[in-house]
């Protein structure tokens, strides 16, 4: 489960922060290493903090509505599914052409990112990324000959980057280690900075 914080801002009006309460502060801490492996993960939760799962869950959905959680979702760690290759292909695109072969690639299942990137010129001429993911280099290969004969891609120069070392995937840390021990403690406070655990994928 992957989190992340957001405080909203308006245009034209001072930064304003959305209303925490200290039972939101002892919930983000209890959640922001992963909800629990369990049939009902929520009515879990809420039984360590003296809260129903309906209660969790209308929490949850007010701080993601008001930008305290700004992503609520899930890391795959695809190695140990079985995906052991994976290959970040850029690729040179006109940039008008940019959002339309986006959203072509976007499509296939095989792909888990894709996104835009500014070119660095002379050095970097790429301006279109996607990752492709398979059980085996082969695999990555043929999906990348499948997309570019589907998408019409035969004539873009592009270079596939296969990855050659793994790094551990975490969400956002909202709350000290101290308040994710004691989540009823008064002095749980939240930290606004995202924290990473390392670049890369599985």
């Amino acid at each position: 489960m992957n989190m992340e914080l957001n405080i909203i801002q308006h245009a034209g009006a001072l930064p304003r922060r959305p209303h925490v309460d200290e039972t939101d502060r002892r919930l983000l801490a209890a959640i922001q290493h992963g909800l629990p492996l369990a049939p009902r993960p929520y009515a879990e939760v809420g039984t360590s903090l003296g809260l129903s799962e309906s209660d969790v869950i209308a929490r949850l959905q007010r701080l993601k509505e008001s930008g305290v959680i700004r992503r609520f979702g899930v890391v795959v760690r695809h190695h140990e599914l079985g995906y052991r290759a994976n290959a970040m292909v850029v690729w040179d695109v006109p940039d008008e052409q940019v959002t339309g072969l986006g959203r072509c690639l976007a499509g296939f299942d095989f792909i888990t990112l894709c996104y835009r990137r500014p070119r660095r010129l002379p050095q970097w001429r790429y301006n279109l990324y996607c990752m492709i993911h398979g059980k085996s280099r082969e695999e990555v290969l043929a999906h990348l000959e499948w997309m570019v004969n589907h998408c019409g891609l035969q004539r873009l120069r592009h270079e596939v980057l296969f990855s050659r070392r793994r790094f551990k995937q975490c969400g956002a840390v909202y709350a000290s280690a101290d308040a994710s021990r004691e989540q009823g403690s008064r002095e749980a406070g939240m930290r606004t900075s995202r924290v990473g655990c390392g670049a890369g994928k599985d």
